[in-house]
């Protein structure tokens, strides 16, 4: 069920509306969120998937725009000094288990020199993900990051992947799965007694092997 924005208020939830394809903007959020909120645990959970290489305005790449390099990196550059404020402070960063297929490739970040191929770009935005995590976690030892591979979903994203979906989506994970990593990662004491920036995927979850 959804609930109503006067619902949400009353229950000291708030819903803030960001065009993440707007660096202004994002940096305006930011900046009204640091006066107004603490901030415990963020969860990056944007992302795309584009078929054909499409630029910005301000020349960047579609695919690379929202998932990373401005939208998650201003809003972690302007949210750590919040997060370290607090007692158990997290980052939990949502990747993709399609980052396998991809090592890092830092000579052509925004997929000018290779042929276009939207899901090989999506995988490498998932792989710098994971990589930009680890290098966050060395330099603000103070926050628990984390990231992580929700399952193989019944999502849009993977219903853009025609063929993979048609083929698996009988054993693929409901949305509230997906979800349940995320939360065992943002609220759970065991979580954060495990190696900041580790990538979670599969059976990992303690005494949940083989589940």
């Amino acid at each position: 069920s959804f609930w109503s924005l006067e619902e949400t208020a009353a229950l000291n939830i708030f819903l803030h509306i960001v065009d993440l394809s707007d660096p202004k903007k994002i940096w305006k959020f930011v900046e009204n969120f640091k006066q107004e909120h603490k901030l415990h645990v963020l969860i990056n959970n944007a992302g795309c998937m584009v078929n054909k290489r499409e630029l910005t305005e301000d020349g960047l790449e579609k695919n690379l725009l929202p998932i990373l390099w401005v939208s998650v990196y201003i809003l972690m550059t302007g949210l750590i000094p919040v997060l370290e404020k607090e007692h158990d402070p997290r980052v939990i960063t949502v990747s993709s288990g399609g980052m396998l297929v991809q090592k890092l490739n830092t000579d052509d970040l925004q997929s000018e020199r290779t042929a276009f191929d939207g899901t090989m770009v999506y995988a490498q935005n998932k792989r710098q993900q994971v990589v930009l995590t680890e290098w966050w976690a060395q330099g603000h030892p103070a926050i628990h990051f984390s990231s992580m591979h929700p399952g193989w979903a019944d999502t849009s994203g993977t219903r853009c992947m025609v063929g993979f979906h048609a083929r698996f989506r009988d054993r693929l994970r409901s949305e509230a799965q997906g979800a349940d990593t995320v939360l065992w990662l943002a609220l759970s004491s065991a979580a954060a007694a495990q190696p900041s920036s580790r990538f979670f995927q599969g059976d990992f979850l303690p005494g949940c092997e083989g589940s």
